[in-house]
Protein backbone atom coordinates (compact mmCIF):
# COMPACT_ATOMS: atom_id res chain seq x y z
CA UNK A 1 0.00 0.00 0.00
CA UNK A 2 1.33 3.54 -0.66
CA UNK A 3 0.15 6.49 1.47
CA UNK A 4 1.10 10.23 0.76
CA UNK A 5 1.13 12.11 4.04
CA UNK A 6 0.43 15.82 3.05
CA UNK A 7 1.14 18.07 6.14
CA UNK A 8 2.14 21.55 7.41
CA UNK A 9 3.61 23.12 10.17
CA UNK A 10 0.22 23.91 12.01
CA UNK A 11 -1.13 21.64 15.15
CA UNK A 12 -3.35 19.46 13.56
CA UNK A 13 -0.46 18.01 11.00
CA UNK A 14 0.17 16.45 14.57
CA UNK A 15 -3.04 14.41 14.38
CA UNK A 16 -2.55 13.79 11.23
CA UNK A 17 0.59 12.18 11.69
CA UNK A 18 -0.57 10.19 14.94
CA UNK A 19 -3.44 8.73 12.52
CA UNK A 20 -0.86 7.17 10.31
CA UNK A 21 1.38 6.48 12.90
CA UNK A 22 -1.04 4.96 15.28
CA UNK A 23 -2.95 2.36 12.77
CA UNK A 24 -1.83 -1.40 11.74
CA UNK A 25 -0.87 -1.25 8.19
CA UNK A 26 -0.13 -3.82 5.67
CA UNK A 27 3.45 -5.55 5.54
CA UNK A 28 5.75 -3.49 2.97
CA UNK A 29 3.56 -0.26 3.29
CA UNK A 30 5.24 2.98 2.01
CA UNK A 31 4.63 6.47 3.18
CA UNK A 32 5.51 9.38 1.21
CA UNK A 33 5.58 12.73 3.93
CA UNK A 34 4.96 15.75 1.13
CA UNK A 35 5.00 19.62 2.27
CA UNK A 36 4.43 22.60 0.12
CA UNK A 37 5.64 25.57 0.40
CA UNK A 38 2.76 27.83 -0.58
CA UNK A 39 4.77 30.62 -3.14
CA UNK A 40 1.32 32.71 -2.90
CA UNK A 41 0.91 32.51 0.46
CA UNK A 42 4.30 33.86 0.68
CA UNK A 43 3.96 36.33 -2.00
CA UNK A 44 0.79 37.53 -0.20
CA UNK A 45 2.10 37.70 2.97
CA UNK A 46 5.57 39.49 2.32
CA UNK A 47 5.43 40.89 -0.97
CA UNK A 48 8.61 39.32 -2.36
CA UNK A 49 10.14 35.92 -1.79
CA UNK A 50 13.86 35.81 -2.31
CA UNK A 51 14.50 36.75 1.33
CA UNK A 52 12.38 33.91 2.99
CA UNK A 53 13.42 30.97 0.19
CA UNK A 54 15.91 29.47 1.96
CA UNK A 55 14.56 29.37 5.48
CA UNK A 56 11.41 28.13 4.31
CA UNK A 57 12.73 25.61 2.06
CA UNK A 58 14.98 24.48 4.73
CA UNK A 59 12.18 24.67 7.59
CA UNK A 60 10.15 22.23 5.01
CA UNK A 61 12.65 19.61 4.30
CA UNK A 62 13.44 19.45 8.14
CA UNK A 63 9.74 19.20 9.02
CA UNK A 64 9.27 16.34 6.67
CA UNK A 65 12.49 14.49 7.21
CA UNK A 66 11.98 14.35 10.98
CA UNK A 67 8.43 12.74 10.33
CA UNK A 68 10.00 10.28 7.78
CA UNK A 69 12.03 9.03 10.56
CA UNK A 70 9.38 8.61 12.88
CA UNK A 71 7.15 6.49 10.84
CA UNK A 72 9.70 4.74 9.71
CA UNK A 73 10.37 3.50 13.67
CA UNK A 74 7.10 1.86 12.70
CA UNK A 75 8.37 -0.13 10.22
CA UNK A 76 6.88 1.83 7.82
CA UNK A 77 9.17 2.46 4.36
CA UNK A 78 9.04 6.26 4.23
CA UNK A 79 10.42 9.24 1.63
CA UNK A 80 10.37 12.99 1.83
CA UNK A 81 8.65 15.44 -0.07
CA UNK A 82 8.99 19.19 -0.48
CA UNK A 83 7.71 20.89 -3.34
CA UNK A 84 6.57 25.04 -4.42
CA UNK A 85 3.51 25.66 -5.41
CA UNK A 86 -0.39 26.17 -4.58
CA UNK A 87 -1.28 23.13 -1.90
CA UNK A 88 -4.20 21.66 -3.26
CA UNK A 89 -3.00 21.01 -6.89
CA UNK A 90 0.78 20.11 -5.86
CA UNK A 91 -1.09 17.31 -3.29
CA UNK A 92 -2.98 16.26 -6.04
CA UNK A 93 -0.11 16.11 -9.02
CA UNK A 94 2.06 14.25 -6.32
CA UNK A 95 -0.23 11.90 -4.90
CA UNK A 96 -0.85 10.78 -8.68
CA UNK A 97 3.45 10.88 -9.41
CA UNK A 98 3.76 8.58 -6.58
CA UNK A 99 0.48 6.48 -7.45
CA UNK A 100 -0.62 6.76 -4.24
CA UNK A 101 -3.69 4.21 -2.67
CA UNK A 102 -4.33 6.94 -0.18
CA UNK A 103 -4.00 10.56 0.94
CA UNK A 104 -3.97 12.24 3.86
CA UNK A 105 -4.91 15.65 4.72
CA UNK A 106 -5.87 17.72 7.61
CA UNK A 107 -9.58 19.30 7.89
CA UNK A 108 -8.36 23.00 8.78
CA UNK A 109 -5.39 24.41 9.55
CA UNK A 110 -3.69 28.29 9.45
CA UNK A 111 -2.46 30.66 6.97
CA UNK A 112 1.10 31.62 6.84
CA UNK A 113 4.71 30.49 5.24
CA UNK A 114 4.33 26.93 4.88
CA UNK A 115 0.81 26.00 6.60
CA UNK A 116 -1.58 24.88 4.25
CA UNK A 117 -5.54 26.82 4.28
CA UNK A 118 -6.66 23.27 4.52
CA UNK A 119 -9.90 23.69 4.73
CA UNK A 120 -10.03 24.62 0.92
CA UNK A 121 -7.33 22.44 0.46
CA UNK A 122 -8.98 19.42 2.07
CA UNK A 123 -12.21 20.70 -0.05
CA UNK A 124 -9.86 20.47 -3.37
CA UNK A 125 -7.61 16.98 -3.12
CA UNK A 126 -11.62 14.86 -2.11
CA UNK A 127 -12.88 16.39 -5.29
CA UNK A 128 -9.89 16.07 -7.78
CA UNK A 129 -7.64 13.25 -6.48
CA UNK A 130 -8.05 10.03 -8.10
CA UNK A 131 -6.95 8.25 -5.30
CA UNK A 132 -8.98 7.49 -1.98
CA UNK A 133 -8.32 10.47 0.29
CA UNK A 134 -8.87 10.50 3.94
CA UNK A 135 -9.57 14.38 5.77
CA UNK A 136 -8.25 13.59 9.76
CA UNK A 137 -9.95 15.28 12.14
CA UNK A 138 -8.90 14.37 15.56
CA UNK A 139 -11.15 15.23 19.00
CA UNK A 140 -7.79 17.03 20.20
CA UNK A 141 -7.54 19.19 17.64
CA UNK A 142 -11.08 19.24 17.31
CA UNK A 143 -13.10 20.86 20.25
CA UNK A 144 -16.62 20.50 18.36
CA UNK A 145 -16.67 16.95 18.30
CA UNK A 146 -19.49 15.82 19.75
CA UNK A 147 -18.91 12.09 21.77
CA UNK A 148 -15.46 11.69 22.25
CA UNK A 149 -15.08 8.94 24.85
CA UNK A 150 -11.58 10.03 26.60
CA UNK A 151 -12.23 6.24 28.86
CA UNK A 152 -11.93 3.93 25.40
CA UNK A 153 -8.85 1.69 24.79
CA UNK A 154 -6.12 3.04 23.13
CA UNK A 155 -6.45 2.42 19.79
CA UNK A 156 -9.55 1.06 19.30
CA UNK A 157 -11.78 2.59 16.53
CA UNK A 158 -15.15 2.89 15.57
CA UNK A 159 -15.75 2.62 11.88
CA UNK A 160 -18.79 3.53 10.08
CA UNK A 161 -19.22 3.00 6.50
CA UNK A 162 -21.88 4.29 4.72
CA UNK A 163 -23.57 2.47 1.43
CA UNK A 164 -25.66 2.83 -1.16
CA UNK A 165 -25.13 -0.53 -2.76
CA UNK A 166 -23.52 0.71 -5.49
CA UNK A 167 -20.07 -0.72 -6.98
CA UNK A 168 -18.52 2.23 -5.49
CA UNK A 169 -19.69 1.08 -2.06
CA UNK A 170 -18.93 -2.17 -1.97
CA UNK A 171 -15.33 -1.58 -3.42
CA UNK A 172 -15.17 0.71 0.15
CA UNK A 173 -16.52 -2.09 2.09
CA UNK A 174 -13.66 -3.98 0.29
CA UNK A 175 -11.15 -1.77 1.08
CA UNK A 176 -12.02 -2.24 5.00
CA UNK A 177 -12.34 -5.98 4.75
CA UNK A 178 -8.40 -6.23 3.35
CA UNK A 179 -6.78 -4.12 6.29
CA UNK A 180 -5.68 -4.36 9.80
CA UNK A 181 -7.76 -2.55 12.24
CA UNK A 182 -6.83 -2.00 15.90
CA UNK A 183 -7.93 -4.65 18.29
CA UNK A 184 -11.76 -4.24 19.80
CA UNK A 185 -12.18 -2.03 16.61
CA UNK A 186 -15.91 -2.12 15.70
CA UNK A 187 -17.90 -1.58 12.61
CA UNK A 188 -21.14 0.40 11.84
CA UNK A 189 -22.51 -0.37 8.15
CA UNK A 190 -25.48 2.20 7.42
CA UNK A 191 -27.63 3.04 4.13
CA UNK A 192 -30.26 5.95 3.47
CA UNK A 193 -33.26 5.58 2.35
CA UNK A 194 -34.43 9.12 0.89
CA UNK A 195 -37.81 9.20 1.22
CA UNK A 196 -40.14 10.78 -1.92
CA UNK A 197 -43.24 13.32 -0.53
CA UNK A 198 -45.78 13.20 -3.15
CA UNK A 199 -46.62 16.85 -4.32
CA UNK A 200 -47.90 16.50 -7.80
CA UNK A 201 -52.18 15.98 -8.43
CA UNK A 202 -53.50 14.17 -8.91
CA UNK A 203 -53.00 13.16 -5.20
CA UNK A 204 -53.81 9.79 -5.09
CA UNK A 205 -51.81 8.29 -8.31
CA UNK A 206 -48.85 10.57 -6.57
CA UNK A 207 -49.33 8.74 -3.42
CA UNK A 208 -49.53 5.50 -4.96
CA UNK A 209 -46.29 6.44 -6.74
CA UNK A 210 -43.80 7.85 -3.98
CA UNK A 211 -45.15 4.69 -1.68
CA UNK A 212 -43.70 2.52 -4.39
CA UNK A 213 -40.39 4.47 -4.86
CA UNK A 214 -40.25 4.54 -1.07
CA UNK A 215 -40.88 0.50 -0.66
CA UNK A 216 -37.98 0.05 -2.94
CA UNK A 217 -35.45 2.38 -1.80
CA UNK A 218 -35.95 0.62 1.81
CA UNK A 219 -35.21 -2.51 -0.09
CA UNK A 220 -32.55 -1.56 -1.88
CA UNK A 221 -30.88 0.27 0.97
CA UNK A 222 -31.38 -3.45 3.28
CA UNK A 223 -29.97 -5.33 0.36
CA UNK A 224 -26.90 -2.58 -0.14
CA UNK A 225 -25.96 -3.20 4.30
CA UNK A 226 -26.67 -6.72 3.59
CA UNK A 227 -24.23 -7.01 0.75
CA UNK A 228 -21.74 -4.80 2.83
CA UNK A 229 -22.00 -6.96 6.10
CA UNK A 230 -21.10 -10.12 4.25
CA UNK A 231 -17.51 -8.21 3.06
CA UNK A 232 -16.85 -6.46 6.41
CA UNK A 233 -17.84 -9.01 8.81
CA UNK A 234 -14.79 -11.08 7.24
CA UNK A 235 -12.94 -8.87 9.13
CA UNK A 236 -13.77 -10.83 12.91
CA UNK A 237 -14.63 -7.55 14.46
CA UNK A 238 -18.33 -6.75 15.52
CA UNK A 239 -20.66 -5.61 13.15
CA UNK A 240 -24.46 -4.45 13.49
CA UNK A 241 -26.25 -2.87 10.63
CA UNK A 242 -28.78 -0.07 10.06
CA UNK A 243 -31.47 1.68 7.45
CA UNK A 244 -32.09 4.82 8.07
CA UNK A 245 -34.55 7.57 6.74
CA UNK A 246 -33.44 11.37 6.06
CA UNK A 247 -30.98 13.76 3.87
CA UNK A 248 -27.84 10.85 2.88
CA UNK A 249 -25.32 14.16 3.64
CA UNK A 250 -27.08 14.78 6.66
CA UNK A 251 -28.49 11.57 8.23
CA UNK A 252 -24.61 9.98 7.89
CA UNK A 253 -23.26 12.85 9.60
CA UNK A 254 -25.83 12.89 12.61
CA UNK A 255 -25.36 8.86 12.86
CA UNK A 256 -21.70 9.02 13.23
CA UNK A 257 -21.99 11.79 15.64
CA UNK A 258 -24.58 9.97 17.46
CA UNK A 259 -22.97 6.62 17.29
CA UNK A 260 -19.53 8.20 18.14
CA UNK A 261 -17.20 7.50 15.02
CA UNK A 262 -13.88 8.04 14.68
CA UNK A 263 -13.78 7.28 11.15
CA UNK A 264 -16.53 7.45 8.64
CA UNK A 265 -15.86 5.36 5.14
CA UNK A 266 -17.75 6.47 1.84
CA UNK A 267 -17.44 5.09 -1.95
CA UNK A 268 -16.95 8.13 -4.03
CA UNK A 269 -18.12 7.78 -7.82
CA UNK A 270 -15.23 9.75 -9.04
CA UNK A 271 -17.02 11.87 -11.35
CA UNK A 272 -15.65 15.13 -12.58
CA UNK A 273 -16.88 18.52 -13.96
CA UNK A 274 -20.52 19.64 -14.74
CA UNK A 275 -21.57 15.75 -14.26
CA UNK A 276 -20.71 15.81 -10.51
CA UNK A 277 -21.90 19.60 -9.54
CA UNK A 278 -25.54 18.23 -10.98
CA UNK A 279 -25.81 15.31 -9.20
CA UNK A 280 -24.04 16.36 -6.04
CA UNK A 281 -21.27 13.94 -3.99
CA UNK A 282 -22.88 12.39 -0.41
CA UNK A 283 -19.16 11.47 -0.28
CA UNK A 284 -17.87 14.97 -0.81
CA UNK A 285 -20.82 16.56 1.57
CA UNK A 286 -19.83 13.96 4.19
CA UNK A 287 -16.04 13.90 4.15
CA UNK A 288 -16.69 17.77 4.37
CA UNK A 289 -19.41 18.16 7.23
CA UNK A 290 -18.54 15.14 9.68
CA UNK A 291 -17.57 15.89 13.30
CA UNK A 292 -14.74 13.03 13.26
CA UNK A 293 -12.09 11.79 10.08
CA UNK A 294 -13.95 10.75 6.77
CA UNK A 295 -12.39 8.51 4.04
CA UNK A 296 -13.31 9.14 0.55
CA UNK A 297 -13.05 5.60 -1.28
CA UNK A 298 -11.92 5.55 -4.99
CA UNK A 299 -11.19 2.57 -7.19
CA UNK A 300 -9.27 4.10 -10.05
CA UNK A 301 -10.47 0.96 -12.19
CA UNK A 302 -14.07 2.22 -11.55
CA UNK A 303 -13.15 5.79 -12.65
CA UNK A 304 -14.73 6.99 -15.71
CA UNK A 305 -14.35 10.13 -17.71
CA UNK A 306 -16.90 13.44 -16.78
Amino acid sequence: MKILLAIDSSPLSEAVVSEVEGRPWPAGTQVCVLTVVDLFALTYSVGYLEPFMKSEDDAARLLVQEVAERLARRDLQTTANVVEGYPAASIVEEAAKYDADLAFVGSHGHGGFIRFFLGSVAKAVVENSACSVEIVRHPRSDADHPDHRADEPRGRMRILLATDGSEFSLRAARSLAERPWPDQSEFRIVSVVERVIPAADPWYAAGAVARRRNEVSAKNCEEAVSAAEQIVVKTGFKTETAVLDGNPKKRIVEDAAEWGAHLVVVGSHGRRGLTRYLLGSVSEAVAMRAYCSVEVIRDRALLKPA
